[in-house]
């Protein structure tokens, strides 16, 4: 069967339906069959496509993504946020710039300590620890072309292993071992230890690779190869370290440190603030709907096509938590350098938390449409009872394109009103963490501006893909789907 679990629990129903049946079954509509790996899919999944620009464009990524994390601490630790710049644009300026602006302030506050290594490899290691061990349930992804059609087992303890953590931080502070406000008081030094580990980690996985020869879709130019990846599935045992990292490490970690945030201010202050509020809201929100729906992972793009390389292991392991939490950071700071809590007016700031919760319900509830549709074609749909279940996560009796690959292009729910809806909603929520603080500085911003140009990649990607894979079909469906992004606008 494609579904099992670990451990039996209420909140985890199977379906029984059989996983071969060629019409679209009762309760739910579409169809179930075991989709085959066909030559298509083979050459597909063999191509090279050389992506950001190519060799330079990956190595000018793994030179600039660290440096410029490392520019942006800066700013937001000692100056609030504003972009600083040379005095002269000469040798001299630009040399004092770096040794005394940004070294400088690295050696003060960002080097590496052993704290910074508890907090951050305690955390690693227990998150690890907790995806070998929690109960949950294990789901089969999609066929892999370059194993031959055999779909791999994940073990979806995400959500389990959350509650773990949620309880485990709650006990910590509530007894005094560990006090949550530490993490942001040694952010720097925490954030250099993420990105040493991001490197680490991405070059044992790229050896290793390497010696079992498990390498796939190589370019044969390293520093390519190197970026994207060696290898597409690599395990410890039962564990998958690519949806471990995209997972288990990067989100809660986010939150966490917006958590730190909003206890730091408590301790400093007596109060909490509402955009500070906003911000561990937010976090919670897109931390726990990656755990609570994380059996919808495994059919996904990123577990089906991406290999594991740096592009994916550093960007999770450091890039995301300590870049996408710059708004919660930023009040913070703030606070610290004024003296005041950046606060808005009531409309503005209910306005605020509307848009966020609006975004929120259509990107949960688009993304469990996109998978549970794809989870009931690959006989691997299960509903659970994980807190929150929203209205009009699952589509029965959906519309759709049966293409001449054998696969199925969704045209109901919000995927009927565009291609990307989730991506409309990743964009909505990532402009309200800017807005909640205000215009002071750009920073807050880096997160939205980011998400344009990636998700404006992926987009442009895809469809390209799509339109090689399916041809005729897939110029149906863009006549039946006509807008990306936006209905009647783009």
């Amino acid at each position: 069967m494609p579904v099992n679990t670990r451990s039996k629990s209420n909140a985890d129903k199977k379906t029984a339906e059989p996983i071969d049946s060629p019409t679209p079954t009762r309760r739910t509509g579409v169809p179930k069959f075991r989709s085959k790996v066909t030559e298509l899919d083979e050459k597909l999944d063999k191509e090279v496509v050389y992506e950001f620009g190519g060799p330079m464009g990956a190595l000018g990524m793994m030179v600039g993504f660290p440096a410029l994390m490392y520019y942006f601490w800066v700013c937001l630790e000692y100056h609030q946020g504003k972009l600083i710049t040379p005095n002269a644009w000469d040798m001299d300026g630009i040399t004092s710039f770096l040794r005394n602006d940004i070294w400088g302030a690295i050696k003060k506050g960002a080097l590496p300590t052993w704290t910074a290594f508890a907090i951050y490899g305690g955390y690693v290691l227990l998150s690890f620890v907790l995806a070998y061990t929690m109960p949950g349930p294990e789901i089969e992804g999609l066929p892999i072309p370059s194993l031959k059609g055999k779909r791999l087992k994940y073990l979806c303890n995400g959500l389990s292993s959350w509650y773990a953590v949620l309880a485990l931080a709650g006990a910590l502070q509530y007894s005094g071992l560990f006090n949550l406000a530490t993490i942001v008081d040694h952010f720097g030094s925490i954030m250099t230890v993420a990105i040493i580990w991001g490197f680490t980690m991405s070059t044992a996985v790229y050896v290793i690779s390497t010696v079992k020869n498990t390498n796939h879709r190589m370019s044969g130019n390293f520093f390519y190869d190197y970026f994207m990846g060696a290898c597409l599935n690599p395990r410890i045992a039962h564990v998958d370290l690519k949806m471990w990292a995209e997972i288990r490490v990067p989100w809660p970690v986010l939150f966490f440190l917006s958590l730190s945030c909003l206890v730091k201010q408590y301790q400093m202050s007596g109060t909490v603030s509402a955009p500070v509020c906003f911000m561990v809201l937010a976090h919670f929100l897109y931390s726990n709907a990656c755990q609570k729906g994380e059996e919808c992972i495994p059919t996904s793009w990123d577990i089906f096509y991406e290999k594991d390389g740096f592009m994916l292991i550093f960007w999770n392991m450091a890039g995301v938590p300590f870049t996408y939490c710059y708004a919660s950071l930023y009040l913070l700071k703030t606070q610290v350098a004024t003296g005041q809590a950046i606060t808005h007016s009531l409309p503005y700031t209910i306005f605020l938390y509307t848009l966020l919760l609006t975004g929120y319900y259509v990107f949960d509830t688009g993304n469990s449409q996109k998978n549970r549709f794809r989870m009931e074609q690959n006989g691997s749909f299960m509903t659970r009872n994980a807190f929150p279940q929203l209205p009009w996560g699952h589509i029965k009796n959906p519309t759709y394109i049966k293409t001449k690959h054998g696969n199925l292009l969704l045209t109901s729910g919000w995927f009927g009103i565009a291609r990307k809806p989730h991506y409309t909603a990743d964009l909505m929520m990532s402009v309200s963490w800017g807005l909640i603080t205000g215009f002071g500085s750009f920073l807050p911003y880096f997160y939205f501006c980011f998400f344009v140009i990636v998700l404006t990649h992926r987009v442009s990607r895809d469809m390209e893909r799509c339109a090689k894979k399916y041809g005729d079909d897939w110029k149906e469906y863009t006549r039946r789907v006509p807008y990306v992004f936006i209905p009647y606008v783009f």
